[in-house]
């Protein structure tokens, strides 16, 4: 047999078998693709129902935040929340502790000082005044100042000074901005314009109500935009001042600086004054009139009776007080020191404090060099004088201020019953 010869219907044969059995492998592929086609639109429909079971409304987020009923050891985690207000804001508050001093940043012992003297015989939340350069901006120094503040309870007078006339609208506007920068003790933040604009030798030589004026405006402005809560009042006058002859007279000062900027007495939100006892620093307490401890009188009638002021300022006392023949080298023309202690007795009790206009009495100085050392309260071993400790002895008020409060709220993870 030659096997190049294939017989025909043997191969017709084969054909057709494989078509069956390829016919065969087709069908069970396609029922194979047909059950897990099958068996995944069956998953899809059970995982379905099963997401659709829980839905928003079914869902309970419990807070308990009466935790008194709730064992300390069930409870996984917990978040401590700090928080500070201030509490009150009324800038008039009837438990006003009048009591202060004229202080400085730079000297840190001085806040204990003043602490010990305005807080003292039942007192608390008395004042200080810190003159403040509108171009520092030591933010340590100042930061550990308004610390000082706030744990001693002493309320901040800020004084300005040092100002560029020629570049005011730039300091004032930085000066604002980092005083805003700390968290002050009370809500209202006094500051005081500057010192005694209409003496030549506190305004570069030259006294000019017109330019104070202006200057003055753009400050109240400034300072406000910044911050609502900052209360502004002038910067004292020497009020004592007769004449033109080293400035300008005091009422002729405030006259001019209402007529460049009409209204400028009623943005005012208080009135600084320096009532000396004149003349020499050694009036008596009983004395009336502009060179006397009641000087601001004068003052406040003049506002309202010759410039037509309708709002009624409370006044704040940045300077007073009375020179001691002691100091360094002693000074007969001063008086003793044990007669100044007598009057700062007779004028905390028998005029300030009768005054209920009188919001804070700040005298100068806390201590300052020779030759102006016969007004401090402290030498310079920081010993007191007599009349610091006679103050310390007068009865004083519990201020009770807008001042800060902290506060913390305790939030835990605790099972619900």
């Amino acid at each position: 047999m030659n096997p190049d010869i294939v017989d025909n219907s043997e191969v017709v044969t084969n054909n057709e078998s494989n078509r069956e059995v390829n016919k065969k492998k087709r069908l069970i592929i396609l029922v194979l693709m047909v059950f897990a086609l099958l068996g995944a639109l069956v998953g899809m429909y059970f995982l379905f129902k099963q997401s659709t079971k829980i839905q928003p409304s079914d869902v309970t987020l419990d807070f308990d935040f009466d935790l008194k009923d709730v064992a300390e050891s069930s409870c996984s985690a917990g978040t401590n929340i700090e928080y500070v207000y201030y509490s009150g804001s009324d800038p008039l508050w009837k438990q006003n502790n009048k009591f202060g001093l004229y202080v400085y940043a730079e000297e840190k012992d001085f806040f204990e000082i003043a602490q010990h003297l305005v807080n003292s015989s039942e007192g608390d939340w008395g004042y200080v005044l810190i003159p403040y350069s509108v171009k520092d901006y030591d933010t340590d120094k100042w930061g550990r100042v308004f610390d000082q503040l706030i744990s001693k309870h002493l309320i901040p007078v800020i004084q300005l000074w040092n100002v560029d006339i020629d570049n005011y609208k730039k300091e004032t506007t930085k000066a604002a901005e980092f005083l805003n920068k700390f968290i002050w003790p009370i809500k209202f933040r006094y500051i005081s314009v500057y010192n005694e604009p209409n003496d030549d030798k506190f305004w570069y030589g030259k006294a000019d109500p017109d330019q104070y004026a202006k200057i003055l405006d753009y400050t109240i402005t400034t300072f406000k935009e910044i911050n609502p809560d900052f209360y502004i009042m002038n910067g004292a006058l020497n009020i004592s001042l007769p004449t033109d002859i080293n400035g300008v007279e005091g009422f002729e000062f405030l006259k001019r600086m209402n007529e460049k900027i009409p209204g400028i007495f009623e943005k005012l939100d208080a009135w600084a004054s320096h009532p000396y006892p004149q003349p020499n620093f050694s009036g008596n307490p009983h004395d009336s009139g502009r060179w006397s401890i009641k000087a601001y009188e004068n003052e406040l009638g003049y506002l309202k009776n010759t410039i037509g002021l309708k709002k009624d300022l409370p006044v704040f006392i940045t300077e007073t007080g009375w020179a001691h023949a002691e100091g360094l080298n002693y000074n007969g023309s001063y008086l003793p020191v044990e007669t100044i202690s007598n009057y700062f007795k007779i004028a905390y009790e028998d005029v300030w404090l009768k005054d209920e206009r009188v919001r804070a009495v700040m005298p100068f100085t806390i201590r300052y060099d020779a030759p102006f050392d016969h007004f401090s309260w402290v030498n310079r071993d920081k010993v007191p004088y007599l009349h610091y400790d006679v103050v310390k002895k007068m009865k004083k008020v519990e201020g009770e201020p807008p001042a800060l409060v902290t506060g913390s709220v305790s939030l835990q993870n605790c099972p619900s019953e």
